[in-house]
């Protein structure tokens, strides 16, 4: 009898369970099979509950509210319950034709792109790359930016771990794993090169290296329009893209000839990011290219000399200054886009636009 009444507790769990939305994803949550183990100790009459979420990622930013809504849920439910414990852990989910194509153990792609210098967006790359490690995913970080590749330095590390069995191994720092061109060639040594030499070394730095099971794969791509963007696209089936600008409405222009590369290729914009939003240069224009886009608006990063100080000394500021509003700002940014690619993976959501 005893067992028999733990057994309607915890079918009394998952119906009131049933009732709780997972606020992204607009779906209850045991629909979404995101309720797991759920034990049930003590006696019948005050019985100690716990159960296990599986998130979409890591870093879920609305961890908190979900966990509040499934407490209260059980508590309405099951009034006699002597504890309600929420235990957490995450499954990311994979964009299948990545490991399709390019047979390498990746779920996600995420591409940084501007379309112009100087916005900041390999510091965004390095700072959401780190990030993402630090919220408890496997993150990693290509800098396919061959005519001008820096990351090796905003990461502080100058060269890359032996060639094993005629596989490059990337570098790592901060829990982040990378490759760049920049270990591959002289300090001094400028790339001349056509696009078909472009598209070769950006296939390399796929197939050629010896990626970890990642969740995320940030990409940093150069500036601008051109061959090493359609390289990519080509060559890596993309989770999306994501539009670095400045505040300024001069910078929009650039934004958006960034955002009509995505669109030429079909790579789903996840989102705006402003950088050195503040005083000097304002605030504003990232919100006004999401909306023009139909894209969500990720968030604003304020002006910071931190961030360049750390970018030249190889500590990015989520690590070397995490609670400066920069690196408070980074990381809330990397939790919306963890978001967004969760969203990406659900077959009928309607609300993002692929431009």
């Amino acid at each position: 009898m005893a067992e028999a009444s733990m057994q309607s507790i915890v079918e009394e769990v998952r119906r009131a369970l049933s009732t709780v939305m997972e606020p992204e994803l607009h779906r209850d949550l045991v629909s979404l099979n995101m309720v797991r183990d759920i034990q049930v100790t003590g006696s019948p009459e005050h019985p100690a509950i716990a159960f296990t979420l599986m998130l979409t990622t890591p870093a879920c930013p609305l961890r908190s509210q979900i966990e509040a809504d499934a407490i209260a849920a059980v508590r309405q439910a099951l009034p006699q319950a002597s504890a309600v414990e929420v235990r957490f852990d995450s499954q990311v989910r994979g964009d299948p034709r990545i490991a399709q194509k390019l047979r390498v153990p990746i779920k996600n792609i995420v591409a940084v792109a501007s379309g112009k210098g100087g916005v900041g967006k390999s510091t965004i790359s390095v700072n959401l790359a780190v990030s993402l490690a630090l919220e408890g995913a496997r993150a990693g970080l290509l800098d396919a930016d061959i005519y001008g590749p820096n990351i090796p330095m905003m990461m502080g590390v100058d060269k890359m771990p032996p060639v094993e069995r005629g596989k490059i191994v990337p570098a790592q720092a901060h829990g982040v794993e990378f490759m760049s061109m920049g270990f591959l060639l002289p300090a001094d040594q400028a790339l001349i090169w056509r696009g078909p030499m472009l598209h070769k070394a950006i296939q390399q730095l796929f197939t050629d290296v010896r990626w970890g099971e990642l969740d995320y794969l940030i990409v940093d791509l150069p500036p601008g329009t051109g061959d090493a963007q359609l390289s990519l696209a080509q060559i890596a089936p993309l989770t999306g893209g994501i539009i670095v600008t400045m505040p300024q409405m001069v910078s929009l222009a650039d934004a958006r000839r960034g955002a009509a590369a995505f669109q030429q290729l079909a790579v789903p914009i996840l989102g705006v990011i402003e950088n050195m939003s503040g005083e000097i240069f304002g605030t504003g224009g990232g919100e006004t290219i999401a909306q023009e886009l139909g894209t969500e608006f990720l968030g604003r990063v304020p002006l910071d000399p931190q961030v360049r100080v750390g970018g030249d000394a190889g500590q990015p500021i989520v690590v070397a200054h995490p609670e400066s509003p920069a690196a408070q700002a980074l990381r809330t940014l990397a939790r919306k886009l963890a978001a967004r690619i969760s969203l990406v993976g659900q077959q009928d959501e309607p609300e993002l636009r692929i431009l």
